[in-house]
């Protein structure tokens, strides 16, 4: 990033005057109205949303013990997953850096669709094979979709939009959860019995996963994107694959502080493996595990758009937005696990996990039920805010589109060795206090070893002069609109064919 100097051009702090943009700006203005709302950045960062909304939000649902009896099953498939998801997410930023966002979320998209066909196969074959397989494809396919969407959620919007785009995003992503579990939820509500989800439940997912890849090809390339205060979105130049993989250690080198924020993304997927595979594997039985993903989700909703729009408080600027941001998720993650340790002292993990006499397996009509469901709301709420703070923190520290790929392949990845080897400790049988404590540990130490980072590396403003858009940029990106308008004998004229980007 060019360094800044103090020049007539320099941007007035974020929240104050983002809108400079030279003495053509009122006409740049004017160019910009003219473009359609579906090239508009928030457009964008919905569709995207959509895209999660049908791939990882209904994998969310599908996940919270994967409608198996024996979620032993789910936990292998999930170590095999996140464990590819770390190698691949490392390289996904090259990935995407080289191919454009429109296919890297597609091709994360199909990987999806293979899971959920894995479990329907399992409910008839019982081959836990192709179970663990498709979880290794899915662990390389979600490293791409997941670089994609965090370039995208963080790249397009204007400094000031950031956090509620996040929040919008986040809430649209887990809207798909809330729907997905509305699937086994009405498929299995007449019965209390311990068993799998009926067929159906699977043959849903399937369809709706498969929907969110071609969903992902109306995505436009970021060249073609001017945000609302006349910043552009950089182009991505693609380089050979070996350049890519050079730019990916030297992202290491010069700025080396990203290491500093490993830890707290480690713990941002491993309390999942006590959420799911624990918590609610253990008190709820089959309908209710349906009932209380629901609101697990829909307190995701509440958290992400809560805790966005805080993060974006013109009031405060943004350095003190970071610093306070943290305090209030450090309080978040006290009280929610504090809250927890009573049901933790209640829970030991079963000797045969395929019989269901060793589990609580409460349901929705029994007594002190409520208690228990408003506690994993709590956790859906606490897991919201730390992956909306974690998003947002990125988007602090960089306007590049390029070095924000490599800040989201570093995250997805590190997240998912994480969770990678939380579920590995679930499968091999790991006491439930020991995730649970494990959990809340590391969730505390994250934030504390984050602070250098958040106090010396979080400024108001990362706009440079060359982030703004020239009339000339605006008007040629019009003119690439017109023109995909024209045709001749069917075929478009003066629209280069994008291919990937």
């Amino acid at each position: 990033m060019p360094e800044k100097t103090m020049t007539d051009m320099d941007p007035a702090p974020e929240g104050k005057g983002e809108t400079k943009m030279g003495n053509d700006a009122d006409s740049t203005f004017e160019v910009l109205a003219r473009i359609p709302m579906f090239r508009k950045t928030i457009s964008q960062v919905v569709l995207t949303g959509f895209v999660c909304f049908l791939c990882p939000g209904m994998f969310n649902a599908l996940n919270g013990g994967g409608g198996l009896l024996d979620s032993s099953v789910n936990s292998r498939a999930n170590t095999a997953l996140y464990t590819t998801f770390a190698v691949v997410g490392f390289a996904a930023g090259s990935f995407l850096n080289y191919f454009g966002a429109r296919l890297t979320l597609a091709v994360g998209g199909l990987g999806y669709a293979v899971y959920s066909s894995a479990y329907l196969c399992y409910k008839y074959t019982q081959n836990d094979g192709y179970v663990i397989f498709s979880g290794a494809l899915l662990g390389c396919c979600a490293g791409l979709l997941w670089c994609a969407q965090g370039t995208v959620m963080m790249s397009y919007p204007t400094e000031s939009q950031k956090g509620r785009y996040i929040g919008i995003f986040w809430a649209i992503f887990n809207l798909g959860a809330v729907i997905g579990s509305l699937i086994p939820l009405g498929t299995n509500w007449n019965t209390n019995q311990e068993g799998d989800v009926v067929t159906g439940t699977y043959v849903g997912f399937l369809v709706l996963m498969l929907a969110g890849a071609v969903l992902a090809f109306f995505l436009i390339p970021p060249e073609k994107i001017v945000r609302s205060d006349g910043t552009r979105v950089q182009r991505l130049r693609h380089p050979s694959a070996l350049m890519e993989v050079k730019g990916l250690w030297t992202t290491m080198q010069t700025d080396p502080y990203i290491l500093l924020l490993f830890p707290l993304f480690w713990a941002s997927n491993w309390f999942y493996t006590y959420q799911f595979n624990c918590y609610n594997v253990f008190m709820f039985n089959t309908r209710t595990k349906a009932f209380t993903g629901l609101f697990y989700w829909v307190s995701q909703i509440i958290g992400s758009l809560l805790y966005g729009f805080f993060l974006d408080n013109q009031r405060l600027g943004r350095r003190s937005r970071a610093i306070w941001g943290g305090v209030v998720l450090f309080v978040i993650v006290n009280v929610v696990w504090g809250g927890g340790l009573k049901a933790e002292l209640q829970m030991a993990r079963p000797k045969d996990p395929a019989n269901p006499v060793e589990f609580r397996r409460m349901d929705v009509f029994d007594d002190g039920f409520f208690g228990y469901l408003f506690l994993y709301m709590c956790y859906g709420f606490l897991d919201s805010t730390w992956q909306t703070y974690a998003y947002w923190l990125m988007g602090a520290l960089s306007n590049e589109t390029r070095k924000l790929a490599y800040f989201s392949g570093y995250y997805k990845g590190i997240q998912s060795a994480g969770a990678a080897v939380g579920w590995g400790l679930d499968s091999g049988r790991a006491s439930y206090e020991s995730l649970f404590i494990s959990s809340w540990v590391l969730n505390v130490a994250g934030l504390i070893i984050a602070v250098p980072v958040i106090w010396n590396r979080v400024h108001d403003t990362e706009i440079t002069e060359v982030d703004y858009a020239t009339k000339k940029d605006v008007e040629e990106i019009q003119g690439a609109v017109e023109m995909e308008h024209v045709t001749d004998g069917g075929k478009k004229v003066g629209s280069k064919e994008e291919g990937t980007n």
